[in-house]
């Protein structure tokens, strides 16, 4: 069984794979495969050029101790960038993803991958992930329903919403209107 896939709110086709170094390979021994491939970092890093010669579409794949800082000036190459999460109380894919977001401004698909469960998801999309791989156990349709309205907004700003609420107009934060209207009446 293999983790599904959440993509824009939906279940998605994921056709990425990701390439695993195997126990006795190396960043600079281990074959790459053709396709559309998300490459660990280490990968990246040791066989760039190689990787950019041989496919069009290049994935990302960054471990919780990896340095977004050390991948800055390539992130244009990376049409997916999967983020680990090895454990559920491991957070540091949050700072990552927000890293990507902000200071470098990734336009591309930002994945969740590893233990993904749908009480995170709120809170990812916050901080700038578009897609989410669930856990293989997880149940992808619960997790979209229940998921990302786990709360009907955020106060502070983030990658998903800049503007702290204090600054945002009463008209577009949910179930403010009435509220506007009859304060000001």
């Amino acid at each position: 069984m293999t983790a599904q896939l959440i993509r824009n709110s939906a279940v998605a086709v994921d056709t990425w794979k990701t390439l695993e170094i195997a126990e006795g390979e190396s960043p600079e021994s281990v074959a790459l495969p053709d396709g559309d491939i998300i490459f660990p970092a280490a990968v990246w890093l040791a066989r760039r050029n190689e990787i950019v010669s041989r496919h069009k579409r290049i994935g990302l794949l960054l471990e919780p101790g990896d340095r977004v800082e050390e991948l800055a000036a390539d992130l244009d190459y990376f049409v997916v960038i999967a983020v680990a999460f090895p454990k559920f109380v491991d957070g540091r894919g949050f700072s990552t993803a927000s890293l990507l977001r902000q200071r470098y401004n990734y336009q591309g698909e930002l994945r969740a991958v590893g233990d993904v469960l749908h009480d995170q998801l709120f809170f990812m999309r916050r901080v700038g992930f578009d897609a989410y791989a669930l856990r293989q156990d997880k149940d992808a349709r619960h997790a979209i329903a229940n998921g990302f309205s786990s709360f009907s907004e955020g106060y502070q700003a983030s990658a998903a919403q800049p503007e702290p609420r204090f600054r945002r107009r009463p008209s577009t934060i949910p179930g403010s209107a009435r509220n506007h209207i009859a304060t000001t009446a």
